[in-house]
């Protein structure tokens, strides 16, 4: 075969959507992002608003950011959301909390991504996700 013709079978495979998963509670951030694993996504991980924003300033590449609106340190989920959509306004924002005042203020925040009450089902995140990278 022409090593210049490559048919689609031949090309690379895309690689994985990045979703950076910021929650504080370590329990709850493993069991989300060994789900999304399971789901194929590559997925990084942060402990807080502040370690988010450091990510994303390192140049990683990341699709979706899913945050925790209650969150300790300078940067809550709200001020995360404010920042990504400043800074890096190509990645989506998904929005969670069990806090149900936070849930209005959430979805004005994140016209463009989705918010999850919690609990949620890992089922709704995943969906939630891959509509927002069909979009």
């Amino acid at each position: 075969m022409n090593a210049a013709f490559k048919t689609p079978r031949d090309a690379a495979p895309a690689a994985a959507p990045t979703i950076l998963v910021v929650e504080d509670e370590v329990l709850i951030r493993m069991a989300v992002s060994d789900y999304l694993r399971d789901c194929a996504f590559h997925v990084v991980e942060a402990g807080s608003g502040d370690e988010a924003i450091r990510v994303l300033e390192a140049g990683i590449p990341v699709d979706i950011v899913f945050s925790d609106v209650h969150m300790p340190g300078d940067a809550d989920g709200f001020a995360l959301s404010q920042w990504v959509r400043r800074e890096r306004p190509g990645v989506k924002v998904i929005l969670t909390s069990g806090v149900a005042r936070a849930a209005k203020a959430a979805g004005d925040l994140c016209e463009e991504g989705p918010f999850l009450a919690k609990p949620y089902d890992h089922r709704d995140l995943q969906r939630h996700i891959r509509g927002l990278l069909a979009r």
